[in-house]
């Protein structure tokens, strides 16, 4: 009997059959056993022959491994592959029909898919006849980058049609468009350029050439070199972008622009150089502007990978109004060969593109106001900037702005940074300031500390941080509700910061609940009605008491979190709907006036139901007992009351019936659970998760931030459902897994999970560092949130606050100097600011911040201003041999010497002297000024009539002082001013006059002689020189008189 055998491969729906030697036998062991026949021979025969394709973007089917599989199994299926299918993920597909031989094929060369557009054989030389290799009858699918249209619109016929045309013009056939998809199929009988142009795409509604942007160049990372890329400036300017071009061109060679594309992909840049000299519009501006747009496809080369082709220009930020389109078949700016002959036209400036304003940002306390220039999107020269406080500096014109300036104009816009220290009237209040930062700052100093040491460049420096007890936390956090209840009191607050105080107090109240512990069970007199269920009147607290005792501060914090929103509610309420009063005081615990309003109203039974309300379970079993049989016995709820059974409801434990989960917040939800729901003894932690499960499930209210949650707001904010949740949402969380990792730290002490201005982190930081010093949590992953402090820190002023927050940075051992690198920049930058207030100087020192960096931070700060005698001093405390040695030569020596300050130069240079050794050319420079005093007192001396010939020594230490102020001038050159060149002269001069005076009875004429040659080497002025010169003639006149007689 004979057995079909059938090979199935992927989607190519591949079918062998008739296999004559599979006589009798499986499919399957048929397979096997010609596996195994061939498997030894695949590298050798098999790989030779298979097609090659590299580029990871592109696919196959069947895929290259599969053609492997069955060519072993089937030799020759290569030659004769059905249906072969090529693609590139994103762009489309070709389904070759028939047959198709794809034997030894170099996919990446032959096959190239671009935007809306693909090519089969770009190098006309390379393709075979029609109806061999892939030069044959297919299908081909394009996937059309579109912007998002309406499907129920005459879109679909319009496009359609548009499609049929350039199908129609090019010699294929339309088969179909989908406009969900964008897929574009059509037959072609054999292959070139298939694929829309420019004007079709602009007709269709085109996406920008963004979208893709990333993909492409990330595989071919080449540049067209033809590309006129005009931006605003020129515009601006009133110039011609292509005659720019054209003047580049002439200037620059091609192989200058790609002078940088070197190293791993040097083959392919090579290639490159040569595709985009050939096609460049320079050399052969004619032939493309002759080409059409079907048949003007760029040539490439054969090489391993496949690099995306070259792509048309990015759209320009303005458009240009141009003389004779007709060259210009895609509308963009011409390519400068094409331009030649053409008339030049003074361009006219028209609106550039908008970006829209959706989100607000800090930037000017209002809208982004995106800028649209050449400085955010093209430029290099001209690129936008930051400058210290939050100043962002840029060439651009904000968007929505009246009046339209011009690109070489600088803007500064300041971020607004001190919005939380405003208040009602948007003016900064200082007492804000002193409150929110200063009096926190020194609240968080006043905890106790341990410091450990890091040397860096042999300084030391002290890291701190927070050591706080669990015993000690209720201090702690009654200090900072305290500090922030006086901000409260302030008469100019506006309302948001009230609620936003409000919520600090709430959260700090929070902490102190949850993390707090107590050896005792001691209370204020505040706290009595919190714990009258607790029975225990011991001083010493049972440790099996503690967590009921934290439940029941837990459950009291709740009801005073709420209490004011169950107020408000009451106060919208009609005075007949008593039971939907009581059901608004039940969400708030308020059992003694839920009860009282019952008995008011003359329904006891009600009022000795809600005395129950949230106690045993047992009463709660009976409830719902009795609500099930009611049901049971068909009961009619019509006679009822509504509020009444959700009283009801909520008295089973039943909260899900009673309150619907849009009618009511996230905190007073959590307190259904808790007091209604779960039974009085479960613990904080269970209740928590709970409450996360049902938020899980959208069974629960979200925990919105406060400034969401209550507002009002002075602005509008950008929020949606789950972007982020209230602070004390993830205190609780954080007590709930604090025997686990908690992964929603950077969450939890983000701005916006507490206030709504994204750059205030005054608050959030301090209780990162008590619940952190606690043993709350361990990360050392927050350097966002320390280095936002310590923005706005610094954008306030108070840079030694500032440093402090760095100090406190954890040690990384990824960067284990980023403190010292910190604190540097924030005392170069900052200087002015620090050095000019006594107190944060003494601050800083008290920190113990080594001196060295701040004299180092005045030294260039000085330098910066001019005053360079000032930079000198703090130069040499910073031990900076080499700049403050500079400096002295080249501005300071000579300006003390012309003044006649000996002392000062003699201290200075004695200072420098100690470490002559770290100093390079310290003898030609302030070692000169060190040894001429040395020099002329010595030549001052009355005791040189002691020594034997005191004339000639001298004289030799003056020549070799001499001979070193001439090399002096040579090193230092045109860097040592006129006046330092004076000094020279004056000392040459001072020391020749010393030097004459010194009696040569006892040296011989050729010593003497000797003192004017010495004199005349001295770099002094002509005349002086003239005069020692007159002066040597006459004693050697005289030298030779006495000889003569």
């Amino acid at each position: 009997m004979l057995r079909d055998c059938h090979c199935i491969i992927g989607d190519s729906n591949l079918v062998r059959s008739g296999q004559n030697e599979a006589v009798g036998g499986d499919c399957s062991s048929l397979i096997f056993s010609k596996y195994k026949k061939r498997r030894m021979l695949y590298n050798r025969d098999v790989g030779s022959l298979l097609p090659t394709l590299y580029s990871s973007d592109y696919f196959t089917r069947p895929s290259i491994d599969e053609l492997a599989a069955v060519e072993m199994i089937d030799s020759g299926y290569c030659s004769q592959v059905p249906d072969f299918t090529i693609g590139r993920v994103g762009y489309g597909q070709i389904k070759f029909i028939g047959s198709t031989d794809v034997r030894w094929l170099h996919l990446d060369k032959i096959v190239k898919f671009d935007r809306n557009s693909v090519v089969v054989y770009a190098d006309e030389a390379d393709k075979p006849p029609v109806g061999q290799g892939l030069n044959k009858a297919a299908e081909v699918t394009l996937t059309l980058k579109l912007r998002s249209l309406d499907a129920h619109s005459l879109e679909l016929d319009r496009c359609s049609g548009i499609l049929r045309k350039s199908a129609d013009r090019q010699g294929a056939f339309f088969v179909s468009f989908d406009l969900s998809s964008g897929n574009w199929t059509f037959l072609v009988h054999h292959f070139s350029r298939f694929g829309l142009d420019d004007e079709e795409e602009e007709d269709i509604v085109m996406i920008d050439n963004d979208i893709d942007s990333t993909a492409e160049v990330k595989d071919f990372p080449a540049h067209s070199a033809g590309a006129v890329l005009s931006h605003s400036l020129p515009a601006h300017l009133g110039l011609d972008p292509v005659r720019m071009q054209e003047l580049r061109a002439l200037m620059f060679s091609a192989e200058e622009e790609y002078e940088d594309l070197n190293g791993p992909f040097q083959k392919i840049n090579s290639y490159n150089k040569e595709q985009l000299k050939e096609d460049s519009p320079v050399t052969n501006g004619k032939s493309l502007a002759n080409k059409t747009t079907l048949h003007g496809s760029s040539r490439k080369g054969g090489i391993l990978i496949s690099p995306s082709p070259i792509r048309r220009p990015s759209q320009a930020l303005l458009e240009y109004n141009l003389n004779n389109t007709d060259l210009s078949p895609s509308r963009d700016i011409l390519l400068s060969g094409q331009r030649k002959g053409l008339p030049l036209t003074r361009l006219t400036k028209v609106e550039g593109f908008r970006l829209e304003e959706k989100h607000q940002t800090p930037l000017s306390g209002g809208y982004s106001k995106n800028i649209v220039d050449a400085a955010l999107f093209m430029g290099r020269s001209f690129r936008v900037g930051w400058g210290p406080n939050g100043t962002l500096v840029h060439s651009g014109t904000p968007v929505g702005s009246p009046s339209c300036g011009l690109s070489s104009q600088v803007n500064m816009q300041k971020v607004a940074v001190d919005k939380t220290v405003r208040d009602k009237n948007n003016k900064i209040n200082e007492e804000l300031v002193d409150l929110y930062f200063s009096s926190l700052m020194n609240l968080h100093k006043s905890v106790e500390h341990e410091t450990s040491q890091l040397v860096h460049d042999s300084c030391k420096l002290k890291l701190q941080r927070v050591v706080c007890s669990r015993l000690t936390l209720p201090e702690i956090c009654q200090a900072y509700i305290e500090t922030i209840e006086k901000a409260h009191e302030i008469s100019e607050l506006s309302t948001s910061n009230r609620v936003f105080l409000m919520h600090q107090v709430s959260i700090w109240a929070l902490i102190r609940v949850l993390f707090s512990d107590r050896e005792t069970n001691e209370q204020s007199n505040d706290d009595e009605e919190m714990m009258l269920d607790m029975k225990d009147d011991s001083l010493d607290m049972d440790v099996e008491a503690k967590p009921f005792t934290r439940r029941a501060e837990f459950s009291y914090w709740l009801q005073e979190s709420v209490c004011h929103r169950v107020q408000d509610e009451i106060t919208y309420l009609n005075d007949s709907s008593d039971l939907e009063q009581i059901l608004v005081l039940l969400t708030g615990r308020q059992l003694d006036a839920a009860v009282e309003l019952a008995a008011a109203r003359g329904d006891v039974r009600l009022a000795i139901l809600l005395s129950q309300a949230g106690g045993s379970m047992v009463s709660r079993s009976d409830m719902a007992q009795q609500l099930d049989i009611w049901r049971m016995n068909g009961m009619d709820f019509k006679f009822i009351e509504n509020d009444r059974l959700k009283l009801y409801e909520l008295l089973a434990g039943n909260i899900q019936d009673a309150f619907q989960v849009s009618s009511i917040d996230w905190k007073r939800f959590l307190g259904l659970i808790m007091w209604y729901q779960l039974p009085p003894d479960t613990p904080l932690s269970v209740v928590f998760h709970t409450y996360q499960q049902l938020l899980c499930e959208k069974r629960a209210p979200h925990p919105v931030p406060v400034y969401i949650d209550e507002g009002p707001l002075e602005e509008e904010v950008d929020w949606n459902i789950g972007d982020n949740h209230d602070l004390a949402y993830y205190v609780m969380l954080l007590h709930a897994n604090e025997d686990k990792n908690f992964n929603q730290l950077k969450t939890m002490f983000s701005a916006f999970s507490s206030t709504y201005d994204p750059l205030d982190y005054h608050m959030i930081w301090h209780q990162r560092a008590i619940l952190e010093a606690i043993g709350a949590f361990s990360s050392k992953d927050l350097s966002i949130l320390d280095m936002s402090f310590v923005d706005q820190l610094l954008c306030l002023g108070l840079c030694h606050w500032a440093i402090y927050v760095v100090l406190h940075m954890p040690y990384c051992d990824d960067a284990p100097y980023i403190q010292a690198k910190l604190i540097k920049e924030i005392l170069c930058q900052n200087c002015e600011i620090w050095s000019s207030q006594e107190i944060q100087y003494q601050f800083i020192e008290e920190l113990g911040v080594p001196s060295e960096w701040m004299h180092e931070a005045l030294a260039i700060y000085f330098e910066y201003q001019g005053d360079l005698p000032e930079a000198l001093e703090h130069f040499l405390r910073c031990s900076n041999w080499k700049k403050a040695h500079s400096i002295f030569i080249t501005s300071v020596a000579h300006r003390l010497f012309l003044s006649s300050q000996d002392e000062e130069i003699w201290r200075i240079t004695s200072f420098m002297e100690e470490h002559k050794s770290e100093i390079a050319d310290w003898d030609l420079g302030a070692g000169i000024y060190f040894d001429f005093y040395i020099l002329r007192s010595s030549l001052k001396e009355g005791d040189i009539m002691s020594e034997t010939d005191p004339l000639g020594k001298k004289n030799d230490e003056c020549r070799s002082f001499f001979t070193r102020l001439s090399e002096s001038l040579l090193i230092w050159g045109s860097r040592l001013p006129a006046d330092a060149r004076l000094t020279y002269a004056k000392m040459s001069e001072e020391l020749c006059n010393l030097l004459i005076s010194i009696p040569g009875v006892s040296s011989t004429a050729m010593v003497q002689m000797s003192c004017f040659d010495t004199m005349l080497i001295a770099p002094t002025p002509e005349d002086m020189r003239s005069s020692h010169l007159q002066s040597a003639l006459s004693v050697f006149t005289y030298f030779l008189s006495e000889i003569s007689t």
